[in-house]
């Protein structure tokens, strides 16, 4: 199973080297990755009967089958990631800045610390420079309609700075 797992990794690869759009994904996926799957399926559904369900390898079968359905969906939209791997490298130091001040003297602190960790992670998200977005914030702030602060939120900043 982990060398059909490994192919499948391959295609994304392959998908990501070439720079393929969303629709060529979803092609090259449905032509080449459909195949695979379908056969792990065969292979899980078989295995399922053969294994004692309490078992690690059981419950591991009981727990995927169900969710075959919404495993497959990455194939059918050449915008998600057959994993979540990008995603979490992406938040991890957002979320280990975050747990760090749960001990920044007070409560109220601590979710100050935490809305600047999320403001600075959606900085590097969108290659703003932090300092540049916050000195432009804090200095457009206080002239700054309250009921559209949104447009200071760093994935909004740019657009407003023009």
């Amino acid at each position: 199973m982990l060398v059909e797992i490994q192919k499948l990794y391959k295609i994304e690869r392959f998908a990501r080297n070439m720079r393929l759009t969303a629709a060529e994904r979803k092609e090259l996926r449905l032509d080449h990755a459909l195949p695979i799957l379908n056969d792990l399926g065969k292979w899980m559904a078989a295995e399922s009967k053969k294994t004692l369900p309490k078992s690690p390898f059981g419950e591991a079968l009981n727990y995927t089958i169900p969710r075959w359905d919404n495993l497959l969906a990455y194939l059918y939209d050449g915008h998600l990631e057959i994993d979540n791997n990008l995603v979490e490298n992406a938040i991890r130091p957002n979320a280990l800045g975050r747990k760090n001040y749960l001990f920044a003297g007070s409560h109220d602190a601590a979710q100050r610390a935490a809305m600047f960790y999320s403001f600075f992670g959606t900085c590097r998200r969108h290659k703003i420079n932090p300092y540049e977005w916050l000195k432009d914030v804090l200095d457009r702030i206080p002239e700054h309609k309250v009921n559209k602060l949104d447009q200071l939120l760093p994935q909004n900043w740019i657009k407003t700075k023009a």
